[in-house]
């Protein structure tokens, strides 16, 4: 490893010569400053952590808050975190990963504390406490979700309310008349979570605008839940032909549970699912699909942040348009 004392000598100058033109802390001529630059691009020097800090003032970390409640699909969450981490190192951040269930406290002991550059936040409810500290806090930030009121704030997401108007619309397309969604946990509603309150707004107005019957089913995410609602769904709506599926851990065990039931998967029922590609590909049959971009958005979050901390506009809502896939699921 290039140490800066190894830098100095190439340059013939001293270690503290070299540390000044890294934290700029004093004037140093500018035949100087040329030949320590030339000499730490010629050795790869990488200046450690507290020199980059000298040198610009931040820590070169991103804070990334990731509530783990109850009902949220960790597989998702993780492959958004990694893209997140993954797309920081290119800018040759690191990522400090907050997974607790602080809220405004651990918000503001994170930014009290200098620790980090800037904030990702994620499971964004409709009316988040964590809100109005986020408008007030000096430190950057992009929401992953939408609040029910996203003024002063920069949210991106896939556009969820789209994605359940879309399943909704293919199922139209296909003739069904009664159909049903199942939804996320009942905890992800009680808590206004976002992403769950749009799916449900898009499907509820797409039945209601194709003239179909059916409303959102929340579903805890276990294989007794999911044939326990199928009993119920069929006792309800015995004439049912069309299910959209948003609760990923349930797709399978909801599809098995309907074959129990003597429904079979297109022939009886035609299924659309709103979760990650590989999944509705590898399911059994392939189901139709809107994609959860989930690499999209972690790397898409950490862009817009590193334009806000260079000062450069950003657009305050990116909504990621939902792209349905045709399978052999429904027809």
């Amino acid at each position: 490893m290039v140490k800066i004392t190894d830098v100095a000598r190439h340059a013939g100058v001293s270690p503290s010569t070299v540390s000044y033109v890294l934290s700029g802390k004093r004037s140093i001529s500018a035949r100087t400053r040329e030949r320590v630059l030339a000499s730490i691009s010629e050795l790869g020097y990488r200046p450690h952590a507290g020199a980059r800090a000298l040198a610009s003032s931040r820590s070169n970390v991103l804070a990334l808050m990731i509530p783990l409640r109850s009902g949220i699909h960790v597989p998702v969450v993780m492959r958004i975190a990694t893209a997140v981490v993954t797309a920081a190192r290119r800018h040759d951040h690191d990522v400090l990963l907050l997974t607790q269930e602080e809220g405004v406290d651990g918000l503001r002991r994170v930014a009290d504390s200098a620790l980090v550059d800037a904030l990702i936040v994620m499971d964004v409810q409709m009316r988040d406490p964590r809100l109005p500290l986020l408008r007030e806090l000096d430190l950057p930030s992009v929401l992953i979700g939408f609040p029910a009121e996203p003024a002063g704030l920069t949210c991106i997401d896939l556009d969820f309310r789209a994605a359940g108007e879309a399943c909704a619309t293919r199922l139209a397309a296909l003739g069904h008349r009664s159909v049903a969604l199942v939804g996320s946990p009942p905890e992800v509603y009680a808590r206004q979570t976002g992403y769950a309150q749009r799916v449900a707004e898009g499907f509820t107005a797409a039945v209601r605008e194709h003239g179909m019957t059916g409303e959102p089913h929340p579903c805890e995410s276990s294989p007794e839940a999911a044939r326990a609602l199928v009993d119920r769904l069929l006792a309800a709506q015995p004439d049912l032909t069309g299910v959209v599926v948003h609760n990923e851990p349930i797709v399978e065990p909801l599809v098995r549970a309907f074959r129990a039931a003597g429904r079979r998967v297109p022939e009886d029922l035609a299924v659309v699912a709103i979760c990650p590609e590989e999944q509705a590909e590898h399911a059994d049959p392939p189901l139709s699909s809107v994609a959860i971009p989930a690499e999209e958005l972690g790397r898409r979050s950490v862009e817009l942040l590193m334009s806000k901390l260079g000062g450069e506009p950003v657009p305050p809502a990116t909504l990621l348009p939902p792209r349905l896939t045709v399978r052999a699921s429904d027809r």
